[in-house]
């Protein structure tokens, strides 16, 4: 997989170059601030981008700005965005143009090398990778919304490793219940949240329940000074 990489911190980001290219990876380009990468992107058309939030030259959301504008003239290219702390407005502008091949990981992620590994892998097969604490943050601050209020604990549970991008036999191993009782709890989530269970792969189905959780949220506020 050809990668470009954007991390203002030097060591962070030559320990992902040595650990994508350990792992059969090529890095394409790394950048160090947010006026380099679009550009590198334009020129490399990487297979996967791996960015940064906050970039310099502010430290505010360069590359959330980069990821959203690569996405804009590349739709196909799969971004895992990297996050110091569970930044939901940034996440829910990304996931607006559609979560498909797209990740959001805390940065303490990238020490977990099978996670990252397995979250660039998912994105770049199209799918969807989100951190469990993001997903938490979205789904706690829906709590309120009456679909989501009528879900049953484990529905939630369920519902949550769904947004995170994990397939039946997955979320089974995880909660220790058979993969038909799984089933059993999405057909109940599709239910209650209007979203229908016939016709698709998992990852349509990861798109359908990150778009309603999408899409009650509210428009994203100034960005924050670090």
């Amino acid at each position: 997989m050809r990668i470009v990489i954007a991390e203002d911190n030097a060591l962070l980001r030559e320990g992902m170059v040595l650990l994508l290219t350990t792992n059969g990876h090529e890095v394409v380009a790394t950048c160090a601030a947010g006026p380099e990468v679009l550009p590198a992107l334009r020129t490399h058309r990487p297979d996967a981008a791996v960015l940064d939030v906050r970039l310099p030259p502010t430290f505010r959301d360069e590359g959330l700005r980069a990821a959203v504008q690569a996405r804009s003239e590349l739709p196909e290219l799969p971004i895992l965005v990297l996050s110091q702390y569970v930044e939901q407005a940034y996440a829910a502008e990304l996931l607006a143009q559609g979560a498909r091949g797209i990740g959001y990981l805390l940065k303490d992620r990238v020490g977990r090398v099978e996670q990252f590994l397995e979250a660039l892998e998912r994105i770049a097969d199209g799918g969807t990778a989100l951190d469990p604490e993001v997903v938490t943050e979205i789904v706690s601050r829906k709590a309120a919304a009456r679909p989501l209020r009528s879900l049953t604990p484990r529905e939630h549970e369920v519902l949550e490793m769904m947004a995170q991008g994990l397939a039946n036999a997955a979320i089974a191993e995880r909660l220790v219940v058979t993969e038909r009782a799984v089933s059993k709890h999405i057909r109940g989530v599709f239910d209650k949240l209007g979203l229908p269970p016939e016709g698709g792969s998992v990852h349509r189905r990861v798109l359908a329940v990150l778009a309603y959780l999408d899409a009650a949220a509210p428009a994203s506020p100034a960005s924050p000074a670090r």
